[in-house]
């Protein structure tokens, strides 16, 4: 969202669900979720992309999950106690749906501050970062605030339409 005007870091204040993944902190705004739910079983659907790793039936909804680390191109690791799934609605195109996002744990809910949200930094035209809405300063680094709509593209979203 970097170079859009209007886009201040009043727009982008306020609570902030924190997670990791690997040595990396970010933060989904605390709207955008619906639920925390540990791991659970994940049924694989064929023919999709490395990053969906499947379907799960949340109380009679089938949710398409997505693996937060292989979306980001972060190497894979087993699932631990402390590894979760957020379930997020995502506004695309044409409709609002429910996806799971699996994280490696989840920390806490953060208020932040527009003050404490600077843009995204310019990496040059190699690295997408359409997805992150800025980088928060917390009190001893810096949680990489996500897009959550924009982390799975339009085209990507209607396949996770028809998975589900």
């Amino acid at each position: 969202m970097k170079d859009q005007p209007g886009n201040s870091g009043a727009e982008r204040e306020g609570k902030y669900l924190t997670f990791s993944l690997g040595d990396e902190e970010y933060g989904i705004g605390i709207l955008k979720v619906k639920e925390i739910i540990g791991m659970m079983r994940i049924t694989p659907v064929p023919q999709t992309p490395e990053f969906v790793k499947g379907v799960i039936n949340l109380r009679g909804k089938v949710i398409p999950v997505i693996d937060l680390r292989l979306r980001f191109g972060i190497e894979e690791i087993g699932y631990t106690e402390r590894t979760c799934i957020i379930v997020v609605e995502i506004v695309g195109s044409d409709a609002k749906m429910h996806i799971g996002v699996v994280v490696d744990s989840v920390s806490e809910v953060l208020n932040i501050k527009g003050a404490d949200i600077e843009d995204t930094p310019s990496f040059g035209t190699a690295l997408d970062t359409d997805y992150v809405l800025g980088m928060a300063k917390t009190g001893a680094g810096v949680k990489i605030l996500l897009d959550i709509d924009r982390v799975v593209s339009n085209s990507e979203l209607s396949l996770l339409d028809k998975v589900a």
